[in-house]
Order: structure tokens, then C-alpha cells, then sequence
């Protein structure tokens, strides 16, 4: 550690430094133990002596006194020659093929034989021996072939012998509030936020109003032919881009015109033909 000096003496001294040209050696060689075991916290102070020369060539010897003035500092490590890190902060490597009495010599560690004990890249990862790794058998279970959400139901299914049993009379009204009001379901979880689906097995008697996201083939058949009235009710929207949502509706219109116009023309074919 570098120990700043600072020297101080009377001012005939101070004019001539710049005078001098070597220091005598003396004892002081960087080691605390060399002062007599004086604290290095202490004012440490060194007379040295030059040897200048007057206006008459005479030779006269003054002291010069150099001070250490320095803060408290620890006695370890105080020179550039005895630091290093601390104590098992640094771990020598382990020697590996060096003989086997160094416990590494034969194998090194890799076993005798096999892939692994080969130098090279050796396995990848996933790999699981020969065998179908996990990261190909998971696709072939449910609902993760078409994406993980594929096997995961999108209403709440209900069939019309359910509806049947469940007490309804004529006009009244059959939605998701009603069907839980009744017990006829009671959805949970993710399920709670599922739309309503009516299916068509069983038969309906009565004339209701029905209202649902979606219906099935045979269940709007059946209820359409029993006079009941189906109201199918909107879902969410999926995001689209701009571009894409314009060309949607540019779209809309044009089989929107040419379905007027075949109304149109359907109509005109009797008053003609009349």
C-alpha cells in the first residue's frame, strides 16, 4: 500500500530541495516491523541528511525530516508483496488423467464405455435413451394435437329431454339463468363463463322461448317444427387486423346484394309466369 510523504522543514531548507540530487539510504524499507513495532497510525518521522553547498564552496550538512502522516491501517497485507486473495476464495482445478493414484487418472470420471464417455457433443437434450421422448408422446394425447386448448369444452352443453323434465310451461323463457334457477346445471370454474348450447336429444312438448349462443342441427329442427322461438345470441368478437375486418365487410355486402337480388328475381318469376 503506497504511504503518501509529505516533507516538511525551515525555509532555508525548503529553498534548496530542488537542489538535491540523491538521499543517503537509510533503514526504513517499507516494513511496519523495521520502525520498532510503532503503530502505522502514528506520525512516523525520518531525519535524512544532505550535504549542500554555501557561497563559499563550504560543505554543510542539514537535516531534512520527512513526515508520514497517514490514517489508521491495517498491518496485513500492507506492502504490494504480500497480497493475494482471501483465504479459500481460490480452489486449485482438479487434475484429471494424471495416473491412478490421483483418484482421476483411468476414465477420468466418464466411465469405460458408452456415448457419454466419447468426446464430442454427446446426447441431446430430450433424449431419453432410444425410447419415444416425452416431447414426441405428448402431441398424441387429447387437446394438444389441435393446440392446447382444442379438447377443452366451449359451452354448456344441455339436451331438450333435461328441459322436458324440468318443469317449463308454455312461453316460458329457457336461458342460462333459467336452467340454473331450475338445477337443471351448475356450472364451475371455467365453466361459469361458457355460453349456453342446446342439443337435440330427447323431445320437447311445450312451446318456449329460447335463448342461446348456439343450437344443433337436429335441436333447431325439432324446435322450429314444435313453434317455439329461437333467439340465438351474439358471442364475443375475435380480434382481427383493420385490413382484414374491411375486407370481412366489403364481403358482407356483396353476398348481402346478390342474396336481394335472387329475392328479387324469385319474386318476379310468378307475376310473369301469371
Amino acid at each position: 500500500m503506497a504511504v503518501p510523504l509529505s516533507i516538511s522543514s525551515n525555509s532555508l531548507i525548503s529553498r534548496q530541495c530542488h537542489r538535491l540530487s540523491s538521499f543517503p539510504s537509510t533503514s526504513f524499507k517499507g516494513n511496519v516491523s523495521v520502525l520498532g513495532g510503532a503503530n502505522p497510525s502514528q506520525i512516523l518521522s525520518l531525519k535524512l541528511h544532505y550535504k549542500g553547498k554555501t557561497g563559499k564552496q563550504q560543505q554543510t550538512t542539514r537535516p531534512l525530516v520527512v513526515m508520514n502522516q497517514t490514517e489508521a491501517v491495517s498491518s496485513d497485507r500492507f506492502r504490494l508483496d504480500n497480497l493475494g486473495p482471501q483465504p479459500g476464495s481460490r480452489k486449485r482445478a482438479k487434475r484429471k488423467g494424471r495416473g491412478i493414484s490421483a483418484g482421476q487418472g483411468a476414465s477420468c470420471g466418464f466411465g469405460m464405455r458408452g456415448q457419454k464417455s466419447r468426446s464430442g457433443p454427446g446426447i441431446m437434450r430430450g433424449f431419453e435413451g432410444g425410447q419415444t421422448a416425452l416431447y414426441r408422446r405428448l402431441p398424441k394425447l387429447r387437446g394438444i394435437a389441435g393446440g392446447m386448448r382444442s379438447g377443452l369444452p366451449k359451452y354448456v352443453p344441455v339436451n331438450l329431454k333435461d328441459i322436458e323434465t324440468a318443469g317449463f310451461e308454455d312461453g316460458d323463457e329457457v336461458s342460462l339463468e333459467t336452467l340454473k334457477l331450475k338445477g337443471l346445471i351448475n356450472p364451475s370454474g371455467r365453466e361459469r363463463k361458457l355460453p349456453l348450447k342446446i342439443l337435440g336429444t330427447g323431445e320437447l312438448s311445450v312451446k318456449l322461448n329460447f335463448k342461446a349462443r348456439a343450437f344443433s342441427t337436429s335441436a333447431k329442427e325439432k324446435l322450429e317444427a314444435s313453434g317455439c322461438t329461437l333467439t340465438v345470441l351474439p358471442g364475443r368478437k375475435k380480434w382481427v387486423k383493420p385490413s382484414v375486418a374491411k375486407n370481412l365487410a366489403r364481403a358482407d355486402e356483396y353476398f348481402a346484394k346478390k342474396r336481394a337480388a335472387a329475392a328479387e328475381a324469385a319474386a318476379s318469376e310468378p307475376a310473369t309466369s301469371a
